[in-house]
């Protein structure tokens, strides 16, 4: 996914087929490879991720900015 290249970075929302969302507020709290994407949540301000969700990336709908 190149929104992790982008500079400055964005921050976005995942969406995924179940309803489910993600946000992604900084570029290392995801990771992709060629079948699945991880993404840390959890954690405050810089702290270990409390937990990882795991995704087929096929399951990714959308991926929108965040705002603000």
């Amino acid at each position: 996914m190149a929104i992790q290249r982008e500079r400055p970075f964005v921050p976005v929302r995942v969406h995924v087929s179940d309803g489910a969302t993600c946000e992604v507020r900084h570029p290392e709290m995801m990771l992709v490879t060629t079948s699945l994407v991880f993404i840390a949540h959890g954690g405050k301000n810089g702290d270990v991720p409390e937990s990882w969700v795991r995704c087929d990336p096929i399951h990714i709908t959308r991926v929108d900015p965040i705002q603000g």
